[in-house]
């Protein structure tokens, strides 16, 4: 049986959350097995999946397939789908009609990315009974407008807009929340005046739970990895085992550890 949120909020009082991101049912029922507590349908697909530069190509059709696939594999994990760019920051009616069709294909929540801006569509789907995961700091829907994919929240001012977006994201209603690739004490205090669950990449070992991508976390992934990327499978051994290690590390809070997060400016 498929766990709910509630059922996230009891593991998080007691020990880290495990996340990887998941494309296919015979992976969903591997990482099921291996104990992993979130499989997160990343628009990541379009890069280490389809082959693209970005996640900017990928469409609510790829993510609702692949939902789809993984929804069949797993038998305990919750199930998080991306909203792809373009698929909801139109309206909060767009926003819905996509998420429903993304539920409809077998995820738990939806995850979009954007602080403030976000806020009215985040209070809109969960109205609408859509649980929804929020993504601030580095947000990969928007690689173009910032320049590249660059640590956000460095300065005090970013480090403000960070603070403010998660505020505007949780008090909209949001029960989860992803921080990626910011200073670790930015993440510690997000951390600190949390109401969600808080998942991090590139953030803080603080987080209630940490998410990194399958390829990545495998070590399979082309080009320069970064900071807060470890390759479990280095040490030898089987896919599973490795994956293994990454939930028995993210579990007892030894990943990330300091060489995977990103320090606070001198």
């Amino acid at each position: 049986m498929r766990r709910t949120i509630h059922d996230l909020r009891q593991l998080a009082a007691t020990r880290k959350l495990a996340s990887l991101t998941c494309y296919d049912a015979s992976f969903a029922d591997l990482l099921d097995d291996a104990g992993i507590d979130i499989l997160l349908v990343g628009d990541s697909l379009g890069m280490v999946i389809q082959g693209h530069a970005s996640t900017l190509p990928v469409t609510v059709g790829d993510v609702a397939y692949h939902t789809r696939a993984v929804a069949r594999g797993a038998r305990t994990a919750w199930i998080v789908a991306d909203m792809p760019f373009g698929s909801y920051q139109a309206s909060p009616e767009q926003a819905l009609r996509n998420a429903v069709e993304l539920m409809q294909a077998g995820a738990d929540m939806v995850k979009l990315e954007g602080g403030e801006e976000m806020a009215a569509t985040v209070a809109f789907l969960g109205a609408r009974g859509v649980p929804v995961c929020g993504h601030v700091g580095l947000t990969p829907q928007h690689v173009q407008t910032l320049g590249g994919y660059r640590i956000q929240g460095k300065d005090a001012a970013g480090a403000e807009r960070v603070l403010a977006g998660a505020r505007a994201i949780e008090d909209a209603g949001a029960a989860m929340l992803v921080i990626e690739a910011v200073p670790h004490g930015l993440a510690e205090r997000i951390v600190a005046q949390r109401r969600s669950l808080v998942i991090g990449i590139g953030a803080s070992a603080a987080c209630d739970g940490q998410v990194l991508v399958l390829h990545d976390m495998l070590g399979i992934s082309p080009g320069k990895r970064p900071r807060f990327v470890k390759d479990f499978l280095a040490d030898g051994g089987s896919i599973e085992a490795a994956v293994r290690r990454y939930v028995d590390a993210v579990r007892i809070g030894a990943f990330p550890g300091p060489e995977h997060v990103y320090p606070d400016e001198a």
